[in-house]
């Protein structure tokens, strides 16, 4: 962790330091920026509405990953080797310690125009190329106690053995702007086991739920997304969550992974993974 190259995982404060640095790409300047800015400002005189995730930024607790490119294979499996990282250190880290990861803007952006000019389906669509990406090149079997049916209630995306909720705020909401993130794509990863003693059936997970989803109309203006739910429970859907429509006509018709149980990672090293 905190290794030199971009790619790497690090800390808060070492993000922070490579935010900073004068040869810093401009886009992860203004990721850590907007997305600090976000999870400790208020909008509508109301906090973030997430305050687990606001109190981790304060405390410093979080690990990130910033990633260069949505397509580039050296790009996405230098991603995929600082989660696997993150897998293995996020327990010994802090008590909540979810991967912030921070994505360069599509690369036709810098070509002209901006992130603001790019349909929302092709932001739906880069979530599930890096998700179905990261479970091709996962050396780890598909959980057996995880369903590989996105429709069952139970399911949700795995990696490293890991049943995790990847939740992404992206550049094209007007009105929800807790899932606003001016930059580009930008998803946090958060494994199962950090949900412990706060789902929907304890009275923690009640409480949190409300007052969360309380900040979230007062935040956004608007009332909480149809799609918001609980894991598990019939009629909720997890894959519809990790990155919420703001035009249904453009969200996908099928949850788009395609999810297999048994390994189909190549052994070969790629090269290059990790270079600035």
């Amino acid at each position: 962790m905190n290794e030199p190259h971009l790619q790497s995982l690090c800390d808060q404060e070492t993000m922070i330091e490579r935010a900073r640095a004068d040869d810093a790409p401009e886009w992860l300047t203004r990721h850590v920026e907007t997305f600090t800015g976000a999870l400790t400002g208020e909008r509508n005189g109301t906090p973030f509405p997430c305050h687990f995730g606001t109190n981790a930024v304060e405390r410093g607790d979080l690990l990130y990953a910033a990633v260069p490119s949505l397509t580039d294979p050296d790009a996405l499996f230098g991603f995929r080797d600082a989660l696997l990282e993150y897998l293995d250190t996020y327990q010994s880290h802090a008590e909540l310690a979810p991967l912030v990861t921070f994505f360069a803007p599509p690369e036709a952006v810098g070509e002209g125009g901006g992130v603001e000019a790019v349909p929302e389906a092709d932001w739906h669509e880069a979530l599930w190329h890096v998700l179905q990406f990261l479970h091709v090149n996962d050396p780890e079997p598909w959980p057996e106690d995880v369903p590989t049916d996105p429709d069952d209630p139970h399911w949700e995306f795995c990696f490293g053995g890991t049943p995790m909720f990847p939740t992404s705020r992206a550049p094209f909401y007007d009105d929800r702007r807790s899932r606003y993130c001016p930059v580009g794509l930008e998803i946090t990863f958060q494994p199962r086991d950090v949900f412990d003693g706060l789902t929907h059936d304890t009275e923690a997970g009640a409480r949190a739920r409300e007052v969360i989803q309380g900040r979230l109309g007062d935040y956004d203006g608007v009332c909480p997304h149809a799609d918001l739910g609980d894991y598990g429970v019939e009629g909720d859907r997890e894959w519809r969550q990790y990155l919420f429509s703001a035009d249904e006509s453009q969200f996908p018709d099928e949850c788009p992974l395609t999810v297999t149980r048994e390994v189909t990672a190549l052994d070969a090293d790629p090269g290059g993974v990790g270079a600035d």
